[in-house]
C-alpha cells in the first residue's frame, strides 16, 4: 500500500510512545530447537488445471517427507493421496498461445492437460534431465530437451523422436586434411572403395531424411574444441541457437575440506570450489544452427556497443598486467527467448568483468546479432532482475533494466525502435508475469518502502501502477489459469510463508493456510520497530528493525546490540517473515534480559536501488561500517543505548562485518560474535566477489582494505568465532586463519568453536543452541560491566 513518507514518520514517533503488549518469554533452547515447534512450512504452491483448486506442498512434522496438500474453491485443505497424485497438475506450466492447452513437469516427466476437457496425456516416463518444454509454433507438437538433445512429440501419432541432435565432437564424414590420409586412399584401391561406399550410403540416408520425417535427424556436429552449455530450439523447428564454451578450459585448483566426523570412522575429502580469479569463467561463443541445412555458423560480438572498451584498463594497467586485446569475454546470462511463432529471438550476454549486459536479438537469415539494450555500470551489472521475454504480439520484447537507478519494466519493438519504461520512481519491480493478451503485467513492488512488498499491475497500454494486494508481506505469486485471480505466497514478522488468493482486480484477500502450531500461535511477540536512521554519508537514510521494550526506564542506559545480516546482497529489514527467525527470537531474549537490538538494511543491501547496492565496490566492509556506527549514534541518541557496552555479530557477511566492527572501530564495538565469516575475500568464491573486487590479479588494493585479517592488529575487544567445519560455502579454514593470526599477533579475549557436522547453514538444533548460548554468554560477561 502506498504511504505518504510524513505519515511513515509519524506513525513511527506514535508507535514509540506507546505501548507493546507484553511478550511471551523465550528461552534459548526454545528459540534454537528445531523449527517444527513453529509450524511445518508452505513450500511450492500451484493452481489446478481448472483453476477451482490450489495445490500446495507442506513437511510433515518430525519428518522430511513433504505431502502434497489441495484447497478446493470454498473448502478446507485435505491431503493428496499417493493414489490421486497421477492425476493432479504440476507446479510449472507452460501454455499454448490459445491457453487450450498447458504441458507441465512432474516428477521429471512431461504431462499435456487438455484445459477444455481435462483430459491428462503423459507425454514421457523415465526421462532424465528432461528440460525447456515448448509448444511447437503449430502447435501440433512439443519440444523439450534431454542434455544436449531436443525431442518432438508429435500430438497426431503420439511418437517421440529427435529434432536436433547436437555432438561436441568431430564430424566422422568430413575429410581430413591429412597428407597420409591421402596418400593411403591413392595407393590403396580397396580403402578408396570402402570410403566411397560409406559416403554412398550417408547421402543416400540424408536424402531419405529430406522427404521422410519418420526418420531421425542427422547429428549437428560442432568440432571437438568445445563443449555444450545451453540451446534453445525455435518453435518453428527451423533453427537453433547453441551456447558453447572452450573444451578443457582451466577450472583451476580446487579446494579439499576434510571431514573429520563421518559414518566410516576415517577421515574423508570432498573436492570443493575454486577461489576467485583462479576459474575465470570461461567465454561462450553463440552458433545457430539452419536445422534444414545443417548449416552452423558462429554469430559475431563485434556488432555489441562497448565490445572493445575495457572498463578495467586503468587497473590492468596499474598493476602491469597486458591490455586487453580484441573483444572482451562474454557469456550468455539470462538464456535465450524465442517468441511463440519462432519468427524473433533475443538473447542476453553479459561481460565477464561485469560491468555490462546486454539484450540482442538475432537475424537468422543473416546469421548476425542485432543489439536492442545495453545495461552498462561501473560497478557491477545485477545479476538479479535480469528477466527478459517476448509479449503475445510475437514482435515486442519486454525486460527488466536498472538504468535509472531501479529495476523497472521496460518494452522495446524487435525492429529496434525506442525502449518504453512501463515502471518508474524510487521502487524496484521484479518477478514479471504477463496476461495472456499481454495487456497487463503483474510485478513485485515495493512502493511505500523498501521493505514492504505487494503485487502492482502494469498497464501496458499507458504504464499506470495500481497495487492489488494489500498484504504488506508478500513473497510470490502466481496468475491462475484464467487471469482472473493472483494466488499468493504472504508473511509477516512472526508469520511463516502462507497461502491466500487475491483478485487480479485487486480486492480483499482469501486466506487458505494456517500451518503455525497452537503453541506458537499461543506466543506473544516483540513487534520490530521499522526505523529510518539518518545516514552520516548523506542521502537516504539506513532503514533498519529495531527490537526494545515498549517503555524504557527513565535514566537507564541499555547495552546495545548490532546484527548483521548475512549475503549483502539480502535484504532482511522488510514486513516478510525473516530468514533469520531464530535470530528474531534471540532477539526478544536479549530483550527480556535487558539489551535493545538493532537490524539494519546497510548499504550493499538489496531492494534499495543500484547506487545503494554498489557503494561497496572496491571497499567491501567500509560504507557498511559507517552505516553501523550511525546507528550505534542513533540507539545512543534516541533509545538509551550505552556507547560504553556494545555488541555485534552475524553469520557468513554478517561474521566478515562483525571482524570490520571489532578490528576498525574498536573504539565504538566492545565484542561481537563472528558466525562462519569470510576473513580474507582472496579465498571466495569468484561468482560473488569478482562483481564486488574485480579479481585480485589486477585489484590487490580493493582485496587488501576489504579483508578482515589485514586489520586483527587492531581487535581489542572480545570476539567470539563460530564455524561449521564443513561449510562448503565460506571454508573452515577462513577461521583456521584467523586463529593462526591472532595466535601470532597473541591477541587475548578471543574464541574459537568449531561444529564438525555442520555446513554454512546450521541444521542440528545442538549446533544452533550451541553457538547462541555462546554469543549469549558473551554479551553477559562483556555488556553489562
Amino acid at each position: 500500500m502506498r504511504i505518504p513518507a510524513l505519515t511513515i514518520f509519524a506513525a513511527q514517533l506514535a508507535f514509540l510512545a506507546l505501548p507493546a503488549a507484553a511478550s511471551t518469554p523465550i528461552t534459548l533452547d526454545q528459540a534454537m530447537s528445531h523449527p517444527d515447534w513453529i509450524g511445518t512450512p508452505v513450500d511450492t504452491a500451484w493452481w489446478s488445471w481448472d483453476g477451482k483448486g490450489v495445490y500446495y506442498k507442506q513437511k510433515r512434522d518430525g519428518s522430511p517427507v513433504r505431502d502434497t496438500w489441495l484447497v478446493a474453491q470454498g473448502g478446507k485443505a485435505r491431503l493428496v493421496s499417493d493414489a490421486e497424485a497421477a492425476k493432479i497438475d504440476g507446479a510449472d506450466v507452460v501454455y499454448n498461445p490459445g491457453r487450450t492447452r498447458a504441458l507441465m513437469l512432474r516428477n521429471g516427466d512431461l504431462f499435456e492437460r487438455d484445459l477444455k476437457s481435462g483430459a491428462l496425456i503423459q507425454i514421457t516416463r523415465g526421462a532424465t534431465r528432461l528440460e525447456a518444454p515448448q509448444y511447437t509454433s503449430d502447435e501440433r507438437g512439443v519440444h523439450y530437451r534431454i542434455g544436449s538433445d531436443w525431442y518432438l512429440w508429435d500430438r497426431a501419432t503420439r511418437v517421440v523422436g529427435p529434432a536436433a541432435l547436437l555432438r561436441a565432437a568431430k564430424d566422422p564424414a568430413a575429410a581430413e586434411d591429412d597428407p597420409l590420409r591421402q596418400q593411403q586412399l591413392r595407393l590403396i584401391a580397396t580403402l578408396k572403395r570402402q570410403k566411397d561406399e560409406r559416403d554412398t550410403l550417408r547421402e543416400r540416408l540424408n536424402e531419405q531424411r529430406r522427404v521422410d520425417p519418420t526418420l531421425p535427424p542427422a547429428p549437428i556436429y560442432l568440432g571437438d574444441k568445445v563443449e555444450v552449455e545451453d540451446s534453445a530450439l525455435s518453435p518453428d523447428g527451423r533453427w537453433l541457437l547453441v551456447v558453447t564454451a572452450p573444451k578443457g578450459a582451466d577450472k583451476g585448483r580446487v579446494g579439499k575440506m576434510p571431514r573429520y566426523v563421518t559414518e566410516s570412522g576415517y577421515e574423508e575429502f570432498d573436492d570443493q570450489r575454486t577461489r576467485v580469479g583462479r576459474n575465470m569463467p570461461a567465454p561462450h561463443t553463440l552458433k545457430l544452427v539452419d536445422l534444414r541445412t545443417s548449416k552452423v555458423q558462429d554469430l559475431s560480438f563485434d556488432v555489441l556497443p562497448g565490445i572493445k572498451e575495457d572498463p578495467l584498463a586503468a587497473l590492468r594497467a596499474a598493476a602491469k598486467k597486458e591490455p586487453l586485446k580484441g573483444n572482451r569475454a562474454l557469456r550468455v546470462f539470462g538464456g535465450i527467448a524465442w517468441s511463440a511463432n519462432g519468427a524473433n529471438v533475443a538473447v542476453m550476454l553479459r561481460a565477464v568483468d561485469n560491468k555490462d549486459r546486454w539484450i540482442a536479438t538475432v537475424d537468422t537469415a543473416g546469421a548476425s546479432l542485432k543489439p536492442l539494450h545495453r545495461l552498462s555500470d561501473a560497478a557491477w551489472v545485477n545479476f538479479d532482475n535480469s528477466e527478459f521475454g517476448w509479449l503475445p504480439d510475437n514482435r515486442s520484447l519486454w525486460y527488466l533494466s536498472e538504468e535509472s537507478g531501479y529495476s523497472h519494466l521496460y518494452t522495446q519493438p524487435a525492429t529496434g525502435g525506442p525502449a518504453r519504461a512501463l515502471t518508474s520512481g524510487k521502487w524496484e519491480a521484479s518477478d514479471v508475469s504477463w496476461s495472456h493478451d499481454g495487456s497487463v503485467a503483474w510485478v513485485m513492488c515495493n512502493r511505500a518502502t523498501p521493505g514492504d512488498y505487494e503485487v502492482c499491475a502494469v498497464n501496458a497500454k499507458d504504464g499506470a501502477v495500481r497495487e492489488v494486494t494489500s498484504l504488506d508481506g508478500v513473497e510470490r505469486f502466481r496468475l491462475s489459469p484464467d487471469g482472473k485471480k493472483l494466488l499468493v505466497h504472504w508473511s509477516g514478522s512472526y508469520t511463516p510463508v502462507q497461502l491466500a488468493t487475491v483478485p487480479a482486480s485487486g480486492g480483499a484477500a482469501v486466506k487458505l493456510t494456517d500451518t503455525r502450531s497452537e503453541a506458537y500461535k499461543a506466543r506473544s511477540w516483540i513487534e520490530p520497530q521499522y526505523v529510518a536512521v539518518p545516514s552520516s554519508a548523506g542521502g537516504d537514510p539506513v532503514w533498519a528493525k529495531l527490537y526494545r521494550p515498549a517503555q524504557l526506564e527513565p535514566g537507564k542506559k541499555y547495552p546495545v546490540v548490532m546484527f548483521v545480516h548475512g549475503a549483502g546482497y539480502l535484504q532482511n529489514v522488510s514486513r516478510r517473515y525473516p530468514n533469520y527467525f531464530r535470530e528474531q527470537m534471540f532477539h526478544n531474549l536479549l530483550v527480556q534480559k535487558g539489551y535493545i537490538v538493532l537490524d539494519m538494511d546497510y548499504r550493499a543491501s538489496k531492494g534499495y536501488g543500484s547506487k545503494w547496492r554498489t557503494a561497496i565496490y572496491r571497499q567491501m566492509g567500509h560504507p557498511e561500517l559507517v552505516d553501523y556506527i550511525d546507528g550505534v549514534n542513533y540507539m545512543v541518541a534516541q533509545h538509551q543505548g550505552d556507547a560504553k557496552n556494545v555488541g555485534v555479530y552475524g553469520g557468513s557477511y554478517g561474521g566478515f562485518m562483525t571482524f570490520m566492527a571489532l578490528m576498525r572501530a574498536p573504539e565504538t564495538f566492545k565484542a561481537g560474535a563472528a558466525l562462519r565469516p569470510v576473513t580474507d575475500w582472496v579465498t571466495y568464491n569468484h561468482g560473488y566477489t569478482a562483481n564486488i573486487l574485480n579479481t585480485p590479479d589486477i585489484d590487490p588494493e580493493a582485496y587488501r582494505i576489504s579483508s578482515p585479517i589485514e586489520y586483527a592488529d587492531k581487535l581489542q575487544g572480545h570476539l567470539l568465532i563460530a564455524h561449521g567445519m564443513i561449510d562448503d560455502n565460506v571454508f573452515y579454514q577462513d577461521s583456521v586463519r584467523m586463529a593462526q593470526r591472532l595466535i601470532e599477533l597473541k591477541k587475548d579475549n578471543w574464541e574459537l568453536a568449531s561444529y564438525p557436522l555442520e555446513r554454512h547453514a546450521y541444521v542440528q538444533p545442538e549446533a544452533w543452541y550451541d553457538q547462541y548460548r555462546r554469543i549469549y554468554q558473551l554479551f553477559e560477561r562483556t555488556l553489562k560491566q
